[in-house]
């Protein structure tokens, strides 16, 4: 097998190649979700099936919340409002506390004071399974079994959200993995995990998109995929918070930059 079968890619035929880097982002969604949303739910906007406090649209709030890892203090007195339609870049030093942000959002973490909203739930308590489902958390511990393969993975992100199997194969393809699907995933290259994982995104279209460095180990020719569910996030009303260290290439992405800094966000200051 050659290196380019081993990345997902080959050098000539489009199953081999990330659809989306091949043509206008807008011309995917239809393609991908058969001509609309999948199909187990209504085609309304991410704000209709989960309203923000006091319908206002925002999908995230938090208010003076602190948050703990292992007894220690990360998170202290931050205030976050995230409205649908946007995407936020965070950046922060290395041990500042973005993952820990990412996992509070993500409700897999819960505040120990403060006021935490996310998709109307109060994360004080569990949250119903029906938001943990309208989340989809790309980090750097990919969000897939390892001794399955490519395909069975993608299959059970599909039956969680009612997907027909057909957008697995589609997926597949959109993220240049046709030719991997059966490769068990600790057999895979990082930047394959990598594409795999942004492939969850694509089939479970989240209300809440959240990515943790989601350009780190995509080559050049995959970092549209990243792009693209930036745009489709957006398009369906949902939103998303982004963590990337590099500043020039993710203010191109997102409509505002905060800095994590002693626990809490802040505007960015000076040249990154």
């Amino acid at each position: 097998m050659g290196a380019d079968e081993l990345t997902g890619f080959a050098r000539s035929g489009a199953d081999d190649r990330p659809v989306i880097a091949m043509g206008p982002m807008r011309d995917l969604a239809p393609t991908f979700a058969g001509g609309g949303m999948p199909e187990r739910y209504p085609a309304t906007s991410a704000v209709d099936r989960h309203p923000g406090e006091g319908g206002d649209g925002s999908l995230i709030t938090l208010t003076r919340v602190a948050v703990d890892v292992d007894r220690s203090p990360v998170l202290r007195d931050l205030d976050l409002r995230l409205t649908a339609g946007t995407v936020v870049g965070i950046r922060g030093a290395n041990g500042a506390g973005k993952t820990t942000l990412l996992q509070l959002a993500a409700t897999v973490r819960r505040p120990v004071s403060g006021i935490a909203r996310v998709l109307g739930a109060d994360l004080r308590n569990a949250p119903p399974p029906e938001v943990r489902r309208a989340i989809c958390l790309v980090g750097h511990d990919p969000g897939l079994y390892p001794q399955l393969s490519l395909r069975e993975n993608l299959r059970f992100v599909a039956d969680i959200h009612g997907s027909r199997p057909t957008t697995v194969e589609t997926a597949l393809r959109h993220v240049g993995l046709a030719r991997a699907a059966d490769r068990r995933v600790d057999r895979c290259s990082q930047g394959m995990v990598k594409r795999a994982d942004l492939a969850r995104a694509l089939i479970s279209r989240p209300t809440l998109l959240l990515l943790d460095e989601p350009h780190a180990g995509l080559d050049a020719t995959a970092t549209e995929l990243v792009d693209f569910l930036l745009a489709d996030v957006r398009e369906r009303g949902g939103a998303a918070l982004v963590v990337s260290h590099d500043r020039d290439r993710l203010q191109a992405m997102v409509d505002d930059v905060l800095e994590l800094r002693d626990g809490r966000l802040l505007p960015l200051e000076g040249p990154g």
